[in-house]
């Protein structure tokens, strides 16, 4: 591999990571009773490629959908470079075993053609050549190119979608964000829990217009990754930390977690308090330039303060509206999310002098 090829793999990390099937199924198994009868969109997901999909796709009687959508980009893998799809007959190229066009599935019956219960390449073209269901080019728009969520006739199909499941981009991550909620649409969409601290997505969590799923944010991710980058994997980074090897597989690891506007159990949840701060109030001491005192461990949040307390991003895992009023985060650049109890000039919460890491500001409700 090339100079240019191992860049051009290392800057497209985080945006050719496949999900897992396990991970898809340990997180939607709680949204279950939400996709009956809805129009489900998977707005970044080559059907022969995608594990949303086939998920969708296997359980499309199961959870009663209306509608299963898919749309890819041109430009996206193939699985190995060994299938095209038989309406596109130039749609591979040879040298990148990528797609030149874009297109869209949709799913209106789901029919086990083969009798095995599962799906595979021959599956996905029984299912989309069957007559009931469709497989279509997407051309893009003067924008954007074919098969991006952005372009015009993505943007249609969005709007025709009830509720949308995928992994987005997430080097687009905010700008993804941001198209769901312009246009009302409902979700569970992974990303990287470092978007808990962005300007554009944090306020969405204090308003209680987006929460975390299941998944911890302490758990680690693998991920299916394109030969290229498994092999960049393999040269720069060490096994058990970048990538690990999986069923004879390399499996990127990356940071990721569940964002949804879909109401679950979870956020209904209380945490359990068992900590006293009139006990040992020495023990929850106040930041040097934040109108707040310094928790730092969820674990330690006590049961009997109900002022003001930083505390660990992690918090986000536990966080339940009712129990608790999501004020705002230690200041990010000059954002303005600290919710007015910033108080120094060093945007760091500082205990003694010495720098905290990034803080949320919470306050029990009574």
């Amino acid at each position: 591999m090339g100079n240019n090829q191992l860049s051009a793999a290392k800057k497209a990390k985080n945006d050719e990571f496949y999900t897992r099937m396990t991970d898809i199924e340990h997180e939607l198994v709680h949204y279950r009773d939400h996709f009956r009868d809805k129009v489900v969109l998977c707005n970044c997901d080559d059907p022969f490629e995608s594990n949303f999909f086939k998920y969708f796709a296997l359980n499309f009687n199961h959870l009663g959908l209306r509608k299963l959508i898919a749309t890819c980009y041109s430009g996206s893998p193939i699985a190995g470079g060994e299938y095209q799809p038989s309406l596109f007959d130039d749609d591979v190229d040879e040298d990148t075993g990528r797609h030149r066009k874009a297109y869209k599935a949709v799913v209106n019956v789901f029919r086990d053609t083969t009798g095995n219960g599962g799906l595979d390449m021959d599956d996905i073209r029984n299912l989309l050549d069957s007559g009931e269901n469709e497989l279509t080019e997407l051309h893009g728009d003067g924008t954007y190119g074919a098969g991006d969520f952005r372009s015009r006739e993505c943007l249609e199909l969005l709007d025709e979608a009830d509720i949308v499941v995928t992994n987005p981009p997430f080097s687009l991550f905010r700008e993804y964000v941001a198209t769901l909620m312009e246009h009302g649409r409902k979700f569970v969409v992974m990303g990287n829990p470092n978007a808990i601290t962005y300007k554009e997505i944090f306020p969405l969590l204090r308003d209680d217009r987006l929460w975390l799923g299941y998944k911890p944010l302490g758990q680690d991710a693998y991920f299916d990754v394109t030969p290229e980058y498994a092999d960049w994997l393999r040269s720069n980074k060490k096994e058990g930390t970048g990538y690990r090897i999986i069923d004879g597989n390399v499996m990127g690891r990356a940071m990721s977690c569940w964002y949804t506007n879909l109401d679950i159990t979870k956020r209904h949840e209380d945490l359990f308090l068992y900590r006293r701060y009139k006990e040992d109030p020495s023990k929850y001491p106040k930041y040097d330039n934040y109108d707040a005192i310094e928790v730092s461990k969820v674990k330690d949040i006590p049961e009997d303060y109900f002022g003001v307390m930083g505390v660990p991003v992690t918090f986000m895992d536990k966080y339940n509206p009712a129990q608790f009023e999501l004020i705002g985060i230690s200041e990010q650049n000059g954002h303005g999310m600290s919710g007015g109890i910033w108080q120094g000039d060093d945007p760091k919460p500082c205990v003694n002098g010495s720098a905290k890491y990034t803080r949320l500001f919470i306050r029990r409700r009574a």
